[in-house]
């Protein structure tokens, strides 16, 4: 058993890990774009093209549709990848989504071939719900492991995101004699040199709303985890709900805009479940009542319908909201754009009234999408406010925002010298990933601890941290950081 990484052991994007089971087959977790100076390094230099052979490896396994996680599939299709796409009926149900969006955006207008990707994506997905064991096709091969089964976990990321437990087997005498398969959910007892290998995928912070918090999986004796924020710990939430009231009423008080860039999945509908509390909440309170609250996506409208299909993998407390006839993704002060046209007619709009209004777009680090439009507007007043919620990555415009922002600096957008005159702040609690204590918690959690650790998806600071943390913690455990 072998784990190759295709992507996020140099920063926090790119994820990819091929597993090879045994010399004859391999399957690959994830298979994500670069982003920021991760898609420039030289380490990624022909980054969208799938340089490693494909002939061994016989399915995908998707943990969530995050971009970087997932949008290098259609140049995996490409290369001649004809295997299954395992995701969680969730996640099976959005890829599309996102896909379509990244072959638009990265690839091609055309609509036939784009029609055509997603038809033969479509043919490979296969959905499967949380926590249900399903069999991996593993090419015979006289050594190394023959069987290998998987299952999902609630990751508590984004609407069915997952973390992965591979659980890998030899054939006892007697199977290898008789050629019967040990059946998947029975005993397992006669099966030699088991290896349960956990890829975390992207875990979630806890206690955040919508979706349920991650639990521990029983035994993983490999652990492949993410370390985003190894180094870092979120506000809680009660804080960060109230940082996020008082910024916003701050940043209005002179009727100005507050631009919030966010990921259409996840982040976008964290967000509007907060702010619709914090107006139910603040029911004698005028500024809030008549606050408009925009979300200028297409992609992110279609998400949060998708949600909304979903709520039954809500948290308890959503599920609550919706018993008392709350709408925390669809009530009345929420305003939702759909074509170029009216975004362009809501900027002209937002600059020559005297109402606050705060506006979520796209893309989260400010890459691209129509956050950057709203950007080229209202980055030079001083009425603007820019609201992170997010972790920005190096050599993104998000990032170099947030670093020259606060001190009146510059920045470029599309070529154009930009000057910062806005109010720039970040609530680092809003991130949909766990920070330190989450994976600490998480890996706490294991009742049989791993003997190795393999931390990924994180800047080397980061990564360094989180180590040191996991080794005190099982000090006997061999902690691996990859390198490209």
């Amino acid at each position: 058993m072998k784990i190759i990484h295709h992507g996020a052991v140099n920063g926090v994007t790119g994820s990819c890990h091929q597993l090879d089971i045994n010399e004859q087959s391999s399957i690959l977790i994830d298979c994500g774009l670069f982003q920021g100076d991760e898609a420039t390094s030289d380490s990624s230099t022909n980054q969208l093209q799938i340089e490693f052979d494909l002939s061994q490896i016989t399915a995908l396994i998707v943990t969530h549709c995050h971009i970087d996680h997932v949008g290098r599939i259609p140049y995996l299709l490409a290369a001649g990848f004809n295997g299954p796409v395992y995701a969680t009926t969730a996640t099976a149900a959005l890829l599309p989504l996102v896909i379509e969006d990244a072959l638009k955006v990265g690839v091609t207008k055309n609509q036939r071939l784009i029609s055509l990707y997603l038809k033969r994506l479509q043919q490979l997905i296969k959905p499967i719900d949380y926590d249900q064991w399903f069999t991996l096709e593993v090419n015979n091969c006289d050594s190394g492991y023959q069987q290998a089964k998987a299952r999902f976990n609630v990751a508590g990321h984004i609407l069915g995101s997952a973390y992965v437990e591979i659980e890998l087997s030899q054939l006892s005498q007697t199977d290898k004699n008789s050629n019967a398969l040990t059946s998947l959910n029975g005993d397992s007892s006669n099966r030699q040199d088991k290896h349960i290998i956990v890829f975390s995928g992207d875990l979630g912070a806890t206690n955040t709303p919508l979706l349920p918090s991650p639990k521990s999986p029983l035994r993983a004796d490999t652990l492949v985890v993410e370390s985003t924020y190894g180094d870092k710990n979120h506000l809680q939430r009660e804080y960060r709900a109230e940082s996020l009231r008082q910024v916003i009423e701050k940043s209005v008080s002179d009727n100005g805009v507050v631009l919030i860039p966010a990921f259409s999945i996840g982040r976008t509908q964290e967000l509007l479940y907060e702010l619709e509390q914090i107006i139910f909440n603040q029911q004698h309170n005028p500024m809030w009542q008549s606050i408009e609250i925009v979300v200028d996506s297409p992609m992110a409208a279609n998400f949060t319908k998708q949600y909304i299909k979903y709520k039954k993998l809500w948290d308890n407390e959503a599920k609550s909201v919706l018993m008392h006839r709350r709408h925390p993704l669809d009530f009345s002060q929420l305003y939702t754009i759909d074509n170029h046209q009216d975004h362009l007619a809501v900027i002209n709009y937002l600059s020559s009234r005297q109402k606050p209004a705060v506006v979520i777009a796209a893309s989260g680090m400010c890459t691209g999408g129509r956050i950057i439009n709203y950007l080229q507007r209202f980055l030079p007043e001083p009425t603007a406010d820019i609201l992170f919620v997010g972790y920005q990555a190096q050599g993104t415009t998000g990032r170099d925002i947030q670093t020259y922002g606060p001190t009146g600096g510059y920045v470029y957008i599309e070529g154009e010298k930009i000057d910062i005159k806005a109010g720039i702040h970040t609530i680092s609690g809003y991130s949909a990933h766990a920070d330190q204590q989450n994976l600490i918690d998480f890996v706490k959690g294991i009742e049989h601890k791993p003997k190795h650790i393999r931390i990924v998806h994180g800047d080397n600071e980061a990564k360094q941290a989180l180590a040191r943390k996991l080794k005190e913690l099982i000090p006997q455990c061999e902690m691996i950081i990859p390198t490209g």
